[in-house]
């Protein structure tokens, strides 16, 4: 961004309310109240997963349970169950606006928000619908598969380039699998269950289970991830860097003491173009006794770059993000509306600028895919399936919030379906490695 054991904050305020009211005057409060509770349902599995209570079978079934009544509820119904998940899901987002100063701006983001996904989801429910009027199918058949098949393409739409929403999501850490053919196995059985009118078809999601949940995993353990705990505010205020930097060396120090071959700090923690600082000079005398990932600024003398610096072998390279966050690092809007909120919301910044392909790097003989916070959550990374992964971010921006347990959720999704071990360094939550989908702290 430019520039777990706390409370959950879940802003509202008037823009909220005027929302809720603007919209039950479209329809019913018994609408309304079923889309709401489909919603909370589809969110169990992450709140559950941040207070610590996750378990597999709870998972599961919260997960069938919001397909089985989605599939059978109308466009309306959908419109509030979109609304609801994209507030449930997603409310985290504005937080980051209080760091620019704009508290005012966080309910008006959190309505935007949950029209963006209300709308989704109800353009889904009114194709299905449409379609099956045009062609003057009787039945229920044809509607239900044709919400199936939005569900199912859903993970494929991106508002605003943010691919965060993927209803598969909620069987991640359930006995159901998370591949796409496991996820059409689970919508086709409840869809003939709704059809047929019989629970017994349930049984065909038996198919899409998953068997390795008690599968152990190995871990690395030459690698020490690093955490730290630096706010927004502090990590900016040039007055503290001397003090954090040392702080970031003592950790270096702490992982040559362990006998480490690698190190690995979050995201940015030298804030600072390190290309042109004294403090490279640094890293790369400690870098004979230990092989440093870590991010930093990166200045080619035009644009700044949000980098991962990688110093093992007696060099330093420099590897650049990919997918840049969604106007938090760079405008997806066109460019005569990228230039003014750009000037209006965060003081003429320019945007960072993104690398054109994804970076691989070796350190002692193993190959890593460089990723930078969001871009770790975008399938671009995975792109030929990469064994290991290394992830610098910085949670700081959205702390504090459901925002890193689904950050790590989401990790674990794309660590089963591709395989990849990803070891992942934070500021401001936990550090972690996830292999198998399974996480290691």
């Amino acid at each position: 961004m430019r520039g777990k054991n706390e409370p959950i904050i879940l802003p509202c305020s008037a823009p909220i309310g005027i929302l809720l009211y603007k919209i039950s005057q479209y329809s019913s409060t018994f609408e309304l109240t079923k889309g709401f509770f489909i919603a909370l349902l589809s969110s169990g599995f992450i709140y559950l997963n941040y207070w610590g209570f996750s378990h597999p079978l709870m998972n599961t079934i919260l997960g069938i349970i919001t397909l089985y009544l989605l599939l059978q509820e109308e466009k309306k119904v959908w419109f509030f169950s979109g609304a609801f998940i994209g507030l449930f899901w997603f409310w985290w987002i504005a937080l980051s606006l209080q760091h620019y100063g704009m508290v005012w701006a966080v309910p008006i983001e959190i309505v935007i928000i949950m029209l963006s996904y209300g709308v989704l989801f109800w353009f889904l429910a009114w194709i299905s619908e449409k379609i099956t009027a045009l062609l003057s199918v009787s039945g229920t058949l044809l509607p239900l598969l044709l919400k199936a098949l939005g569900l199912f393409i859903l993970s494929y739409i991106h508002p605003f380039s943010f691919d965060w929403l993927k209803l598969e999501l909620m069987f991640v850490e359930s006995y159901l699998g998370i591949e796409k053919w496991q996820y059409a196995i689970i919508l086709g059985a409840i869809v003939l269950s709704i059809w047929k009118q019989h629970f017994l078809y349930l049984f065909l999601i038996l198919f899409a289970y998953q068997s390795n949940l008690s599968t152990p995993i190995e871990m690395d353990d030459k690698v020490k991830l690093v955490t730290t705990s630096t706010s927004v505010q502090d990590k900016w205020n040039e007055t503290l860097h001397a003090a954090q930097f040392e702080t970031l060396f003592e950790q270096i120090d702490q992982a040559i003491k362990e006998h480490k071959s690698l190190v690995i700090l979050p995201e940015s923690v030298f804030p600072i173009f390190l290309n042109h600082s004294k403090t490279l000079d640094r890293l790369q005398e400690k870098a004979k006794q230990i092989s440093i990932v870590t991010g930093g600024l990166y200045w080619d003398g035009k644009t700044p770059r949000n980098s991962t610096y990688i110093f093992t072998d007696n060099k330093v390279s420099v590897a650049n993000k990919v997918v840049l966050v969604p106007f938090g690092e760079s405008n997806p809007l066109p460019d005569f509306l990228s230039d003014w909120v750009n000037k209006i919301f965060y003081d003429g910044a320019i945007d960072y600028v993104a690398s054109p392909t994804v970076v691989d790097y070796k350190i002692d003989g193993k190959i890593y895919r460089n990723a930078i916070c969001f871009e770790a959550t975008s399938e671009k990374l995975y792109e030929g399936e990469p064994k290991n992964m290394i992830v610098l971010s910085n949670n700081g921006w959205f702390t504090p919030s459901i925002e890193p347990t689904l950050q790590k959720l989401l990790l674990q999704y794309y660590s089963k379906k591709y395989g990849t071990t990803i070891y992942h360094s934070v500021n401001m939550s936990d550090s972690y490695v996830v292999k198998n989908g399974r996480v290691d702290h």
